[in-house]
């Protein structure tokens, strides 16, 4: 796994090990970020299920101007902080080890963008997209990775799906305000 491109273009980032673990691929990642090409820039940005934080690295390094990553596992954790500091973007970016659910109650800031990919099948996806509808900047996108066969619905919050794309047996669910699809 590395970083596609970037001020950290071309390091390698750790990965998590285990049977419940499922990197984002790269061909995945690439497509997410042509997605918001034009919206990362200057942008917060929120990686709820962080993982390696991978996706939050690669938002930092096309420009973002803060990343936000939480997972539950330490981990999960303390692969996030070394990957950021083998990057060199750790003084943009705040990682933090707890509940999805426990973040979005406790923390009060609105985010750019969000990503979700969450444990599949577990209802943690539809339930983290509820919550996180409330925590995004009107003018801001939501994007949910999980699998074809998983079910999600088309209107959280103020927030209505604005278009779907499929990798495979992933797809990729964008957000977006209802006021402004």
């Amino acid at each position: 796994m590395r970083v596609i491109t970037g001020s950290a273009r071309g390091r390698r980032l750790e990965t998590l090990e285990g049977d419940d673990v499922r990197p984002t691929t790269d061909r995945v990642k690439e497509a997410v970020f042509s997605i918001i090409q034009f919206e990362t820039e200057g942008r917060v940005f929120l990686d709820l299920f962080a993982g390696s934080g991978q996706m939050g690295v690669e938002a930092l390094s096309r420009g973002a101007e803060s990343a936000y990553f939480v997972d539950s596992s330490k981990k999960a954790a303390d692969t996030v902080r070394r990957n950021l500091r083998t990057t060199g973007l750790e003084d943009k970016a705040k990682v933090f080890q707890m509940d999805y659910r426990s973040f979005l109650a406790s923390h009060g800031r609105k985010f750019d963008i969000v990503f979700l990919d969450p444990p599949y099948k577990t209802g943690a996806l539809q339930e983290s997209l509820e919550l996180v509808a409330a925590a995004v900047k009107d003018t801001g996108v939501i994007i949910a990775e999980n699998p074809l066969d998983e079910e999600i619905l088309s209107q959280y919050g103020d927030f209505a799906l604005d278009r779907q794309y499929r990798y495979g047996k992933i797809k990729i669910s964008t957000f977006r305000h209802k006021d402004y699809l």
